[in-house]
Parts: C-alpha cells; structure tokens; sequence
C-alpha cells in the first residue's frame, strides 16, 4: 500500500534513509559524506519545508510498516522530479522498487507532466533499474553540495506520453 505522507510520518522517512543509505551509498561515498548529506537532508524541519514547498512524499508500507517512500514534485508546468525513491535493503528484490517508480510516474501523469526527471549517482547500482523503467540519460553533472563535496550524478529523464 502506498499513502501520502505527512509531517508525522517524518520519522518513518528518517529511518529508511538511514537504513538505506549505508547499503545503497557504501561503496561510492565515504562514510563522512554520507553523513554529512543524511544529517543536511533528512533533517525533520528540513522535510517539512520541503512537503510545505510542493515535494509530496509518499509512503510504501508493508503489514503497517513504512519500507520505502518516494518524494516528487512538480518543477514546472511540464516537468516533475523524482526526488528520492528509497527502499529497505530487506525489501528489494519484491518488486516494490517498482510499485514506487509506478507512482512516480503515476503523479507526473495525474499533473500533466511531458516528463519525469530524476538524478542518480554514476556508480548507483539502481541505474539499471532505471533505464529498465524507460528513463535515459539526458546529462551528467557534478553539483557541489558544501564542505567540499560533489553529487557526481546522471540526470535521467522518463518521457510520460
């Protein structure tokens, strides 16, 4: 089940980003940046400003429990980002990870998006995943995110008609 999420589900968000995390970011980033980067964004006031910015967060549960959540946003008349799309490590491999991207792409329809956009780190093994689902690489990019530290990411973008 997928449901919208609320300021009170921030802690659940918090949880499986940092579960997630770890396990996804190990082999690419020190442990250093991960932490830096989970502490700046999944700090909870930094969550709530996003949900009262336009970013809706939904919620994947499984028997009550929050497993995944996805965070999309439309950026423009025509275009909707995909913010985050996470998954406990326990849960992939179930096809969850595609009920997730099914909503986001779901969400950029419902709002009448050209596209969906989202960015994935060069060596994230979810790559695949994503192209699999459609999305092609339309730029590489490296942004500068402080304490000198860089998103080495692809830009992806997902045709929705």
């Amino acid at each position: 089940m997928i449901i919208k999420a609320t300021i009170a589900d921030i802690p659940a968000i918090q949880q499986i980003a940092c579960e997630t995390w770890p396990e996804t970011y190990g082999g690419i980033l020190s442990q250093e940046q991960i932490d830096y980067m989970l502490q700046w964004m999944y700090d909870a006031a930094f969550i709530q400003q996003q949900m009262l910015e336009g970013h809706q967060f939904y919620l994947l549960k499984e028997n009550s429990e929050a497993t995944g959540f996805i965070d999309v946003q439309m950026i423009s008349v025509t275009e909707t980002k995909l913010h985050k799309i996470y998954l406990l490590p326990a849960m992939q491999g179930k096809g969850y990870g595609q009920l997730l991207i099914n909503k986001a792409k779901a969400f950029a329809a419902a709002h009448h998006a050209e596209t969906l956009i989202l960015n994935v780190n060069r060596h994230n093994a979810a790559l695949g995943f994503y192209q699999k689902n459609g999305f092609v690489i339309i730029e590489e990019k490296d942004i500068p995110i402080g304490n000198g530290y860089f998103m080495n990411d692809y830009i992806l973008e997902w045709k929705v008609k």
